[in-house]
């Protein structure tokens, strides 16, 4: 229930018609209220208030509340208002309507790429929205983003990446991978232009290529990651997950990346590095990023999606300077730019010490459930490929059709399992599982697995 101003009654009158005035302004209030504009409860504005937002004398107004009273929409209180008394539900909206529900309701979420939630402290995430909150509203937004956040960036790649933002490097603030992507396929490829990617690989990556008309070519993967002996020569951009190949789960060699480099510096081509969940690793240490080893051909992308939240939609790109002013070129023509207020909580978080207080946290936590899934899905006899980092496994499987299966008797037990099949570029060719450990709570993990497993292993 709540007060309605007369501005905010969405009818008009037309003069020129044939219909009086009174009998137009009362079916505005009852079109109003059946379409649930306004709610049974609700008060009106005053007769006068209306009359003078519709430029129609009071007797008009009048005359249509009165013929409302009479219907029963409205009752009157004294000294109070003008009341409706009633409102029908609204109409279901259609199967294909605005308003789209989560297909993973009620299913055990084992898909990959999602963050784990249940490690991140809610103290300190209240404290970092509050902190956020406290700044004065912005009139301008930097299109590079939010200095206290660019300086958090930097700082985090160095302590937990290696990486050395500095003279030959910028930071600027994305709203994550697939949109850094797509401004950078804006920003420096044409129509036609030629990018190679993993192949299966990040889809969205590829969604944001092809949404700038570039054409992309396919590369496979090995245990080793990337395919480098495979790039084509007319290659204006390759991108790829070194540091834990998405979604088999690889890690590129030291050799490999040498490669990658001498092919990027040889033909003139762009490699966009996917840092994803480098910073989950807790086996060996991390090999160095390829920004680090080759900052004037290789833009370095990461995302605190998959270690924080989606919730604060923003991550980083470090590029060249003619890289990085290219994409700011980009974001003046078109008004875009990552949104602040994520890039505030961050800051916060990193000013406090408390990411990288989660992050500790996170390196603890991730081992163990990764050998619950892996010892598992091994004594059920199934192949379980990916490093021992991040936050999922690939499970092989035969066949698109024992891949379909297994996700099938999976939701009928109440899982969801993600298919390597969606995340092929080009035909597929290696079937089963990329199965996340990261977004269930802790007590319901073993249980979800056991289903996972039973569903993989009868498929």
């Amino acid at each position: 229930m709540g007060d309605l101003a007369a501005e905010d009654l969405p009818f008009t009158v037309d003069r020129a018609s044939a219909v009086p005035l009174a009998v137009q302004v009362a079916d505005g209030l009852r079109g109003a209220a059946a379409t649930g504009a306004f709610r049974g409860g609700d008060r009106l504005p005053s007769s006068r208030e209306l009359a003078a937002r519709l430029r129609v004398s009071r007797t008009v107004v009048t005359a249509a509340y009165d013929q409302l009273h009479a219907e029963g929409w409205l009752s009157g209180r004294h000294g109070s208002g003008t009341y409706l008394t009633a409102s029908p539900e609204p109409a279901a909206a259609p199967a294909s309507g605005a308003y789209r529900t989560n297909p993973l309701a009620g299913l055990l979420d084992l898909g990959a790429g999602a963050p784990s939630i249940e490690t991140l402290d809610r103290a300190a995430w209240r404290r970092a929205w509050r902190a956020a909150s406290d700044r004065i509203p912005l009139v301008r937004r930097d299109r590079a983003g939010e200095a206290d956040y660019l300086a958090a960036v930097a700082e985090h790649l160095l302590r937990h990446r290696g990486l050395v933002p500095g003279s030959g490097c910028t930071v600027l603030a994305t709203s994550g991978t697939s949109s850094a992507v797509a401004e950078l396929a804006a920003a420096l490829l044409k129509p036609g232009d030629t990018a190679a990617i993993e192949d299966p690989g990040y889809s969205r990556a590829a969604g944001a290529f092809r949404a700038a008309g570039v054409r992309l070519v396919p590369v496979p993967v090995d245990a080793d990651g990337l395919r480098v002996d495979l790039l084509p020569e007319n290659a204006k951009a390759v991108y790829c997950t070194p540091a834990h190949q998405f979604p088999l789960g690889a890690r590129m060699p030291a050799a490999r990346r040498v490669a990658l480099i001498e092919f990027a510096r040889r033909t003139g081509a762009l490699i966009l590095e996917d840092d994803y969940d480098g910073e989950l690793r807790y086996d060996t240490a991390p090999l160095p990023l390829l920004a680090t080893l080759a900052p004037d051909v290789v833009v370095h992308l990461g995302t605190t999606s998959k270690i924080l939240t989606p919730t604060l939609g923003c991550g980083w790109m470090v590029a060249a300077p003619g890289v990085a002013d290219a994409v700011l070129t980009h974001r003046e023509l078109t008004g875009t730019s990552a949104a602040p207020a994520g890039q505030q909580v961050v800051a916060a978080l990193a000013r406090h010490g408390d990411l990288a207080r989660h992050l500790r946290r996170l390196r603890r936590e991730m081992p163990p459930r990764r050998a619950l899934v892996v010892n598992t899905l091994r004594e059920r006899g199934l192949e379980v490929r990916g490093d021992d980092a991040g936050s999922h496994v690939a499970v092989i499987l035969p066949s698109q059709a024992e891949e379909d299966r297994a996700i099938a008797a999976a939701r009928t037990a109440g899982v969801y399992l993600d298919g390597l099949g969606r995340h092929h570029i080009g035909p597929r060719h290696t079937f089963g599982i990329a199965l996340g450990y990261a977004a269930l709570p802790r007590h319901d993990l073993p249980h979800a697995v056991r289903l996972a497993a039973d569903a993989l292993a009868s498929a």
